[in-house]
């Protein structure tokens, strides 16, 4: 009975699952387009930065992206199969050396960098 329950679950989400989302991994630097609601109208807001965070599988599945604006530094946290993220591509691949890179919080210019891949045109 319990593999059926399973099975129904599968299907019922099935209909949220975006194909359309790259693979990306962490340090992997990645440009997004986020839809954002103001008043009555839906613009498209950019948002470009490194993958430090990876969680979840399925659709309960997040990742954290953060970037430096004007000298701040700004985290989001986006679900893999939200309807919030117009588009997503990866700029280029980084060669993390953690599994996490919480580090990168506390540093600043180079110090701040990851190792980066050549991306395959």
């Amino acid at each position: 009975m319990e593999a059926n329950l399973v099975e129904k679950i599968k299907i019922a989400d099935k209909k949220y699952f975006r194909a359309d989302i790259p693979e990306f991994g962490i340090g992997d630097v990645i440009k997004m387009r986020i839809k954002v609601q103001e008043a009555d109208k839906v613009r498209m807001h950019p948002f470009e930065g490194t993958v430090i965070r990876k969680s979840g599988k399925g659709l309960k599945g997040t990742f954290t992206v953060r970037k430096v604006s004007f000298g701040e530094g700004v985290e989001r946290i986006f679900p893999f199969h939200s309807p919030v993220i117009d588009s997503l591509k990866v700029v280029s691949k980084g060669r993390p050396t953690r599994a996490k890179l919480y580090f990168l919080r506390d540093r600043e210019g180079k110090a701040a960098r990851i190792e980066k891949e050549q991306l395959q045109a």
